[in-house]
């Protein structure tokens, strides 16, 4: 009998968490109910010429910031904070200053690289102008500082006012060492500029390779070539010059100190390098334009449901802005980067995710926080500035969904998951793709580090589990490799380049799973009495543990 007993409670716990896991009918309609007609109109009208690439401060980020307050205002949700508008607006200050020549001077004699050749260099600091004058060159590795991976790539040596040779990436030789071949948040460039800047060195340059960075050198050239934003941000290490320069301008420059980059590349693999004094002398000067602009991102929120869950809320993030107008452009060349991959589709989905959750009969137990950030091209801005002004506490954001570009390409018979393995968040993503009849795979580029490139990057910071996929490379109906392929094509011929503009052509079907799967894994979110968790030992799993605390310790929770 209690063997029974045992049985009968045994199965009704197995048919409880069963019935958690799967996916309600009303849920179910509303997804079904989400169009690729409307993704199709909202894409075409963020990345029509009128918004003039959606620029940071620019009038066609206006336009984009009105356009989405106003689709937030005709679904119902509420302003945040309540009664102040759906803009959450603040200040960024605009670098205009590039240099045209850098002077690289050795023992005997001094190369000059030039602009966009050779070279792409920007103010780091908003001052008028901006020198270097007889900078030292230093080769430093990596230029990576991990207690964790007992790595320092400085060893203490004094490199203030000097200018820093840096490789791209992070060591990969080993899988025991930085994630092997997945490129950890110390491959990123902007972790680098600042280690650089924290040294105390006056300008850090990046070698640019393909394989290193991801992308080929016409998206350094387009993406560091117009006005740079930032952050106004105080008191912080500040580099004069922050650069890229392409591998056969680097060799060059070593040539001058008698130095072999293969040979410096594989000695920086090592836990036991040491930075290279190169004896070569940086000098470069130019005029910088100093703006403050105003942007905005933002806001809308569906209250939930539940008394208690309803303080807790899912954020649904997609950035608006793109790279504006080409300045140097040439008479009728196309100048306008209108971004309609990325990220006129992210916020189309992000619309229309918002759509299918407002047309649910009742509201989900959490609430529900959209938001559409600003100036993510800029290094993350928008959502950094989001991140430290949370309408919540950050342990109460259940979990952040991030939308960064749609695939255009049609159907896949996989879901890539960016971070896969990080978070409680697989278990529900895994079953919902099984219902899509797709399989999930881990992310097949692993060396391009995506998790650190986008938006969810600045909430898991704050210890917020994220969620970040899409489409696989598996295209039903196409030869193997055909997904790659195109995908390799788009990056080189349209990644950020005028190029990237809606067209007919397009086939969203497979664009429209991926949305219903961002829809349905927020909606589970929602309804799920247990938050999501980073998994133990995960790198972002301390700041959760202490963002978690944090509430207890206010009796907040």
């Amino acid at each position: 009998m209690k063997r029974l007993s045992w049985l009968l409670a045994s199965l009704v716990l197995l048919a409880s968490a069963a019935r958690a896991q799967s996916t309600p009918p009303a849920e179910k309609t509303a997804a079904r109910s989400l169009a690729a007609f409307r993704l199709r109109a909202h894409i075409d009208f963020l990345a029509s010429d009128l918004l003039e690439g959606r620029g940071p401060g620019t009038r066609g980020d206006a336009l984009a910031q009105l356009y989405i307050a106003t689709q937030f205002q005709l679904l119902g949700l509420e302003p945040v904070p309540a009664g102040q508008g759906y803009l959450q607006p603040f200040e960024l200050v605009g670098l205009t200053g590039h240099p045209e020549t850098m002077a690289f001077t050795g023992p005997s004699e001094t190369l000059r690289l030039q602009s966009g050749e050779d070279f792409i260099a920007y103010a780091g600091q908003p001052s008028e102008h901006i020198e270097l004058k007889d900078s030292e060159l230093v080769f430093v590795g990596y230029g990576i500082q991990a207690p964790e991976f007992d790595w320092d790539d400085f060893k203490g040596v004094d490199v203030r006012g000097k200018t820093l040779l840096i490789l791209n990436n992070d060591p990969e030789d080993d899988p025991a060492l930085f994630g092997g071949r997945t490129r950890l948040r110390y491959g990123r460039w902007d972790y680098k500029y600042e280690q650089a800047a924290k040294v105390g060195a006056a300008g850090a340059i990046l070698l640019h390779t393909t394989p290193s960075a991801g992308y080929p050198w016409q998206v350094v050239r387009t993406s560091w070539s117009g006005e740079q934003f930032e952050l106004p941000s105080g008191d912080v290490a500040r580099l004069r010059v922050k650069g890229w320069t392409t591998e056969e301008a680097t060799r060059r420059v070593l040539r001058l100190a008698g130095k072999d980059l293969d040979a410096l590349r594989a000695a920086a693999q090592k836990r036991d390098f040491q930075p290279v004094p190169l004896g070569v002398k940086v000098s470069t000067r130019f005029a910088n334009q100093v703006h403050r602009r105003a942007t905005a991102n933002v806001l809308g929120l569906l209250p939930g449901s539940d008394p208690a869950l309803s303080r807790e809320v899912v954020l649904y993030t997609a950035h608006h802005d793109h790279l504006g107008i080409k300045a140097d452009a040439k008479p009728g060349e196309d100048a306008i980067y209108n971004g309609a991959v990325d990220n006129a589709s992210g916020v189309a989905a992000l619309l229309e995710v918002a759509r299918a959750f407002t047309s649910l009969p009742k509201r989900p137990a959490r609430s529900i926080l959209f938001a559409a950030v600003a100036a993510e091209e800029q290094g993350l801005l928008g959502s950094r500035y989001l991140a430290e002004h949370l309408p919540v506490p950050p342990g109460r954001v259940a979990a952040n969904l991030n939308i960064d570009g749609l695939n255009i390409h049609g159907r896949t018979r996989d879901v890539t998951v960016i971070g896969l393995g990080k978070s409680s968040l697989d278990k529900p993503l895994n079953a919902l793709v099984r219902e899509q009849g797709r399989v999930v795979k881990p992310d097949q580029l692993p060396d391009r580090g995506f998790f650190y490139r986008s938006d969810q990057f600045n909430f898991a910071k704050l210890g917020i589990p994220a969620a970040y996929f899409s489409s696989g490379l598996d295209f039903i109906g196409r030869p193997p490799g055909w997904g790659r392929e195109r995908r390799e094509k788009w990056e080189v011929g349209h990644y950020h380049q005028p190029s990237d503009e809606a067209s007919p052509e397009w086939d969203l079907s497979g664009a429209l799973e991926d949305v219903r799967l961002f829809f349905l894994l927020g909606a589970h979110v929602a309804r799920t009495r247990e938050p999501p968790r980073w998994n133990p030992g995960d790198e972002f799993e301390a700041p959760r543990l202490r963002a978690l605390e944090a509430l207890k310790s206010q009796g907040a929770r």
